[in-house]
């Protein structure tokens, strides 16, 4: 029998079936400790079809509390910025890395405050991501920051020497195209949050471009 000792969502994950029984077999995924403080799973969400996939590091604490993904100030920045670079948010599937809350409370009933996940955490929770991919099937990944990027890349990758580049890779299995650029949280921690936010939406300019570039060739 599975248990979070082992530390992979393997056996929780449906070997067949739409992201709708994907998402009911998360909730009681038990494939790492994580599972044990968090809320409950927070499953990507978006359309099954979409051409674009998000995927950012895992949920905060309001999307913890509510779960869906990216409902909290960074995803509602990020909306934004989607927006400010042609890229429609609803058109997309948002989902993370790593589908519970990890956080770290420095007195009992004090505000719980995001803590990183491990690699091991991260690679626990793969299979429900590589699943996300087979069924969506996006034409585009958006990589948002370095715990999405050695989720899908490897450990050696480092979000500020290929950020708003376009990357071919294969993934799973599959050929995907990806663009990394910073986790929108990074944004609302900046200094100079303006110029961080533009930052962001230019690397989104880019996913939109190559998006664009796709649509055209399959037009010819």
């Amino acid at each position: 029998m599975a248990t979070e000792d082992d530390y992979t969502a393997e056996p929780f994950v449906p070997e067949g079936g739409s992201l709708t029984a994907h998402r009911e077999a998360a909730a009681g995924c038990r494939g790492c400790p994580l599972h044990r403080d968090a809320t409950q799973t927070v499953f990507g969400a978006g359309r099954a079809d979409a051409r674009v996939m998000l995927v950012g590091e895992q949920p905060g604490d309001q999307e913890d509390r509510e779960g869906r993904p990216f409902v909290g100030p960074a995803g509602k920045l990020l909306d934004r910025a989607l927006a400010d670079a042609g890229l429609d948010p609803a058109d997309a599937y948002v989902t993370n890395a790593v589908k519970h809350f990890k956080f770290t409370r420095a007195e009992p009933r004090k505000r719980r405050i995001h803590k990183s996940p491990t690699l091991r955490e991260t690679t626990a929770c793969g299979p429900w991501l590589a699943a996300e991919l087979a069924r969506v099937r996006p034409e585009l990944i958006v990589v948002l920051g370095a715990t999405a990027g050695k989720a899908l890349l490897g450990s050696s990758f480092r979000v500020t020497q290929v950020r708003g580049t376009v990357l071919e890779e294969e993934i799973h299995g599959r050929p995907e195209t990806l663009v990394p650029t910073v986790h929108p949280s990074a944004v609302l921690r900046a200094d100079d949050r303006e110029g961080a936010y533009r930052g962001l939406v230019a690397d989104l300019e880019v996913a939109a471009r190559a998006l664009s570039r796709r649509t055209s060739r399959h037009r010819k």
